[in-house]
């Protein structure tokens, strides 16, 4: 199977072009190394399933890494602390049950709670105890990956989850337990709070603020695309400058992952064979990537559509981005003020050199064009009152 470029899910080296990953892994590796807990929270489509799926990869030789999707899990599953831990078993199960290297008993205590085979409510403690039994007796450190999971932050079960694994961590010079725990999502863990708990509450009793910073840069930068496009010469010899192309691709996007594989992907199976750009040579060009640009800002794709969904969520977010839109003001970059903590998390923004910019090119273009949109057709029913009354005075 020949390779492509994907946006579509995670990606996979085998069948698709990919930046090379391991510089990230190698400063992910460190963190587990030191015994750190910690989220890996980024926007939308910013490859953190990806990113993860690379890393039990990476991992394998020196640790046993279980990986869980907690979108598999559904709402039932953190109804209640009982049906939370037979979920989380029977995930767990479903991943262990081939290694050899696991426990017998280990996964038959497993596979009991997941079938809820005690005589009385299955408890959160019940699977620590399994956990710890599990990590004490292991040769190998064991670290748990969590991805998607802000899909459970609404449920109380989930915070009571994560109080156990910071409880795990706090006593883990007494009672071992994991390696590392690492959760993806797009909202920042540490912050989270139950239905009933109030604001004061999460500042000061986060279920999570045992979590270590996270500080590696999950975009790409332009070296990073660079060796990309370089695998992809070697398989279709275009003839292209690939530091110019890598320089105009990282220019439009500022490296944001899905837009770097989107750009490319048209460039490669829209662009080519066009009238303008007739073979590779003539698309993988900057006349190519600009074109590529106007087909990618048209398109109504899934992180558009949850790019511009979160300003109906967010009104004040909305107000932020009118701002750096329109009117050219400065707006300092203070992740304390919570729209700008926000707008940061969801992708809309980064930090350039203490000011607040939208994130890169392109969403700058999907977001003005929105805008301009929006407030033209807001203006219709005024037009269309006003040419009534006018024939009425007539």
């Amino acid at each position: 199977m020949a390779k492509y470029f994907n946006v579509n899910g995670a990606c996979r080296p085998g069948i698709h072009y990919m930046v090379n990953l391991e510089p990230k892994l190698k400063e992910i590796r460190t963190m587990i190394e030191n015994g750190q807990y910690f989220t890996i929270n980024r926007a939308r489509q910013h490859g953190k399933t990806t990113t993860l799926r690379a890393l039990a990869d990476y991992l394998k030789t020196d640790y046993t890494v279980i990986s869980l999707d907690f979108q598999r899990m559904s709402s039932l599953d953190f109804e209640n602390e009982s049906a939370f831990v037979n979920a989380l078993a029977r995930e767990i199960s479903r991943r262990i049950q081939r290694m050899g290297d696991v426990p017998d008993d280990t996964k038959m205590k497993l596979l009991e709670l997941a079938a809820g085979g005690t005589p009385h409510k299955t408890r959160l403690a019940e699977i620590f105890d399994c956990f710890c039994d599990w990590c004490g007796c292991f040769p190998k450190p064991i670290v748990l990956l969590i991805d998607e999971a802000d899909t459970a932050t609404n449920n109380q079960v989930f915070l009571d989850f994560l109080a156990q694994l910071r409880a795990a961590y706090l006593d883990n010079d007494v009672t071992p337990t994991f390696q590392s725990v690492i959760l993806a999502s797009v909202y920042d863990i540490r912050n989270i709070r139950g239905k009933h708990e109030t604001k004061a509450a999460l500042r000061t009793n986060s279920p999570w603020n045992i979590a270590a910073s996270f500080r590696v840069d999950m975009g790409f930068s332009s070296g990073e695309i660079a060796g990309m496009l370089e695998e992809y010469e070697q398989d279709h010899l275009t003839g292209m400058d690939i530091q110019e192309l890598a320089e105009a691709i990282y220019n439009r996007t500022s490296g944001y992952p899905y837009l770097v594989s989107g750009l490319c992907k048209y460039l490669d199976e829209e662009i080519c064979g066009t009238a303008d750009f007739p073979d590779r040579k003539q698309a993988w060009t900057k006349d190519g990537v600009i074109e590529a640009e106007k087909l990618l800002t048209t398109e109504n794709n899934p992180l558009f559509q949850s790019l511009t969904g979160k300003l109906t969520d967010y009104p004040q977010l909305r107000s932020v981005i009118y701002e750096l839109l329109f009117t050219g003001k400065p707006i300092p970059y203070v992740p304390q003020n919570p729209y700008i903590d926000v707008a940061a998390m969801l992708g809309f923004i980064r930090n350039d050199n203490g000011t607040a910019v939208i994130s890169n090119r392109i969403f700058e273009s999907v977001l003005y064009n929105l805008f301009i949109s929006e407030e033209f057709s807001e203006s219709i029913p005024r037009r269309t009152i006003h040419h009534r009354a006018k024939g009425v005075e007539r």
